[in-house]
């Protein structure tokens, strides 16, 4: 069904079955309640930070002496037309060099925890559409947790405390601020995980990271806060030999390590 919630319900074509999806959807979504088959666990805190060239540097604390970590990041490099910048998320953390006390924010977020259970007793009575659904309200309910705890941050940051957006604004995010994941196109490698899931103590709330580095349960959202009013998400697109080189040497990777993990951005043949 393609269409924009609620709008869809009403859709000529398609509206008669959206209704009868979104009814289903919610009678089982009432039995989860009821039941309390699914938990959400969560977890998300600010940092010190600045920007150091295309790396982000999270402080310990407030005296910014000493290191905690660094979330290394890409910058665009496919030719634009004009004077359109070639952005990398470090772009909006104020630089090191200014002595300006910026941060940013981490956050990890599951409402799986208990979905393989739910969807193992609707296998066992041969329900998969069931069993599907639980998987998707799980997958819906992680993304909601993630919007609800973005902004609950937005406003103990501060930039956010007089926010008055409606639920269709919040959908178009009409905020100030982003929440951008590792493995997509803003920040493609999925091994800045490991840094994120370490600051913040992700595996005691129940959320850990396979070999492959997919979050577990599978019904995980994670990312990075960035308060910066011109911050907006992108996509890298498409890099050069250089700029690989340059990560690799940055993150204390083999240059075929780096390659390997940024595979679909590369624009040579590796």
């Amino acid at each position: 069904l393609r269409g924009k919630f609620p709008k869809i319900l009403e859709h000529a074509t398609y509206g008669a079955a959206a209704r009868e999806l979104y009814d289903h959807g919610r009678a089982l979504l009432d039995r989860i309640v009821k039941e309390k088959a699914l938990t959400l666990r969560g977890v998300y805190g600010f940092w010190p930070a600045n920007r150091d060239g295309d790396d982000i540097l999270v402080w310990t604390d407030a005296s910014r002496k000493k290191e905690q970590t660094r979330f290394s990041m890409l910058r665009q490099q496919q030719v634009k037309a004009g004077d359109e910048p070639y952005l990398s998320l470090a772009d909006f953390v104020a630089p090191v060099a200014t002595g300006l006390s910026d941060h940013i924010g981490a956050f990890a977020v599951t409402a799986g925890i208990g979905t393989d259970d739910l969807v193992a007793r609707f296998e066992k009575e041969h329900d998969d559409y069931h069993a599907i659904m639980s998987k998707a309200l799980a997958d819906r309910l992680a993304e909601a947790f993630a919007e609800y705890l973005h902004a609950r941050a937005r406003r103990e940051w501060g930039y956010g405390k007089d926010e008055k957006l409606t639920n269709e604004e919040l959908i178009d995010e009409k905020y100030r601020g982003i929440r951008p994941a590792f493995g997509y196109p803003a920040c493609p490698d999925h091994t800045e995980k490991t840094k994120l899931f370490e600051l913040l103590g992700a595996a005691k709330e129940g959320i850990t990271l396979t070999e492959s580095l997919a979050m577990l349960p599978a019904a995980s959202v994670s990312g990075i806060y960035l308060a910066h009013p011109a911050s907006r998400y992108f996509m890298v697109g498409r890099i050069d030999r250089d700029q690989v080189e340059d990560y690799a040497k940055r993150k204390g990777m083999t240059l075929a390590e780096a390659e390997r993990w940024l595979s679909p951005n590369l624009g040579y043949d590796a």
